[in-house]
Order: structure tokens, then sequence, then C-alpha cells
């Protein structure tokens, strides 16, 4: 599939972005906007998300991916990023990405990335379909997690007492702070904290697709429930569970085929009433 490597302009720096395109003679289907995770899960999914934006693209979708602000190869650092500033990068991508298509959008977020698109559709003016892959649910817990792993840092060099409290205080006094070689600034962790994957108000419909590292693979009783949830209250929303490892943190760079093949299906299907 064609796939085309720029940079798109900003009203602060560069965004490096991946555009696949369908080939001339197929059938535009729609347009998809990737919202990549959070940190290091960036670099393990890196190659998922190549995989389906190909098969995205080869069944008819434009999918352009963007680097957020001061990930990967966009301009800034890590520490420059604020919650903000990545939802103004989605809707930069998903503005760019309808100027050159009429197709049907969807946003489509791994890990973390579920918390942004999910906020961004809420903020946009028209509704928009949403493809979730393994959302994170609350981003105060996620936040949480990410801290956990500076304290155990410091817990090998010293008896680790009080850390996750001294990192918070750091946070709320306007401190930024280093954790698994990323500056994380009070803005993007404050924003990320307040992160809640609510009901969608704002989306069309809504494809949750979890990955169980069990043959017998189900959906796990927070997405049950939260889907229950949202059926209940009229959105249009399917879970979905697939066997694969969890390849956004794996040691070696993984594949997960099941996932590919689910979130095709899921793009084209509707969803019974």
């Amino acid at each position: 599939m064609p796939c085309e490597a720029f940079f798109l302009p900003s009203a602060a720096g560069q965004r490096f972005a991946l555009l696949y395109t369908p080939e001339p003679a197929t059938k535009q289907r729609g347009a998809v906007v990737y919202v990549h995770p959070f940190g290091e899960e960036l670099n393990k999914s890196r190659r998922m998300a190549a995989l389906q934006a190909r098969a995205m693209a080869s069944a008819g979708y434009s999918v352009l991916q963007i680097d957020l602000l001061g990930c990967g190869d966009s301009t800034g650092d890590f520490g420059d990023a604020t919650w903000e500033a990545w939802l103004a990068d989605v809707r930069l991508a998903c503005a760019w990405l309808q100027e050159r298509t009429a197709a049907p959008l969807w946003l489509w977020g791994l890990r973390s990335g579920c918390l942004l698109v999910n906020e961004a559709a809420q903020r946009m003016p028209t509704p928009v379909k949403l493809l979730l892959w393994q959302p994170v649910l609350s981003g105060k817990q996620f936040l949480q997690q990410f801290l956990r792993l500076k304290v155990a840092a410091e817990m090998l060099a010293s008896d680790g007492k009080g850390v996750m409290e001294r990192l918070r205080s750091q946070l709320r006094q306007g401190e930024a702070i280093e954790v698994a070689g990323y500056l994380l600034s009070p803005a993007l962790a404050h924003g990320l904290e307040q992160a809640e994957l609510l009901l969608p108000h704002r989306s069309g419909r809504v494809e949750w697709i979890e990955i169980s590292g069990r043959p017998d693979a189900s959906l796990s009783p927070a997405a049950t429930a939260r889907l229950t949830q949202w059926q209940a209250a009229g959105q249009e929303a399917r879970g979905t569970a697939v066997s694969g490892p969890a390849f956004w943190q794996t040691t070696e760079i993984s594949e997960c085929p099941a996932l590919l093949e689910a979130s095709l299906r899921a793009l084209s299907e509707t969803i019974p009433a």
C-alpha cells in the first residue's frame, strides 16, 4: 500500500506523520486517525500499528498516523508535552485528513491513546466513530502505574519510603520529574490524571477490542461493565476479545494477527440492533 511520510505543520512545531492510502482502484470506505500510546508503549507498538494501517488501506481506508508533541520523530521534547497540546494534535490530524477525503472518520486509539480519542471526539463538531485497542479506563490509575516505575528504581537505591508522595508533591509544586527516561511535566501529569474513558456522547459507534493471553479470550470484567453501561445509555458500542500477546509491553517486538483481523471486521460490520 502507498505510504507517505511527511511533517504536518502545527502551531507549535511540526508533527511527523505517515499516511497510508488505498490503491486508486480501491473503493474509499473510510478515513482513520491513529493515536499512539504513552511513553515506551509507543515504541513497542509501532509494528502492530503499521501492520494494521496497511491492512486498513488495503481494505479501502485512508489512515493517518501522527507522532504527538515530543514523541517519536515530532519536534519538541517529551517534557514539553501537555494533555491539551496532545488533544490539539489529534484535532489537527483529523482536520488535515478530513480536508482530503469526505469518507466517514474513525478515531483509533491504543491504550492511553483511547483516552485522547475519547476526549477529542467529545470536542468534535460532528460525531466520529471510535476504534479502541486495549483502552485505559482511568488516566489517574495509569499515571499511578507510571510513577511506580520511578518508585521501583529509587527503592533499589534506598529504602524507598515516601517516594510516591514526594513525586506527587513535586508535580503539585510545578516541578517536572524524570520517570524511566521520560521527563514528565506537571501539565501532562495533571491532564492525564483527569482523563477518564467516559460515555462518548459525541461519537458514532464504538468498537472496543481487548487482547488476552488465554486461548479462550474474553473481555475483562471492567470492559464488560463499561460497555454494558454505555449500551444501556443508548450508545452503539460493541466489545470483542482476541487471543494474542500484549505487544505494547512485551520484551521483544511482537504481533497479534487476530487483532488485525478483528479490527477490519469491526470497521466493516454494523452492530446488530
